[in-house]
């Protein structure tokens, strides 16, 4: 049996996607997960991502991905802001990854923590884990949304 279903998601109050004639349930949630997405790959979630030993932090926002470490002093590296691209399979919220500009392998990845990451120097707990890579330079560390 067919049922006619129209299901409007509001994001902001500005988007307004309708989906029309779904025909099961299981389609219903798939289109909606594909919308959310989009959506959600459209917007600007600014992130604070920290590591420790040596110390370094990345602070995402829409003005640029900036890049910061202690080296004689601190040092800095901006990054045009990008939209991150979501694992396949898997929903932005669980994996994202910016690919940074510059060098092809210059990569953020921000990861759902199992649990939670730990900053190894305050303890405080993050719900995300990061790993840059930039060149042969490998960091990890913690991440939150601001």
């Amino acid at each position: 049996m067919n049922k006619h279903l129209c299901v409007k998601l509001l994001c902001i109050g500005l988007v307004n996607i309708p989906i029309s004639l779904v025909t099961a349930n299981s389609t219903a949630i798939a289109t909606l997960k594909l919308a959310q997405n989009h959506i959600a790959s459209n917007r600007v979630e600014e992130f604070n991502v920290v590591g420790n030993e040596p110390f370094w932090n990345i602070n995402i926002s829409q003005k640029g991905i900036v890049y910061s470490w202690l080296g004689d002093g601190i040092k800095k590296q901006t990054f045009p802001y990008v939209n991150p691209q979501a694992a396949d399979g898997r929903p932005l919220d669980v994996v994202r990854v910016y690919r940074l500009r510059g060098r092809a392998d210059n990569l953020l990845i921000i990861h759902k923590a199992n649990g939670f990451c730990s900053d190894t120097m305050s303890d405080k707990k993050y719900p995300y884990t990061a790993t840059l890579i930039l060149g042969k330079t490998v960091r990890t560390g913690c991440a939150e949304k601001k």
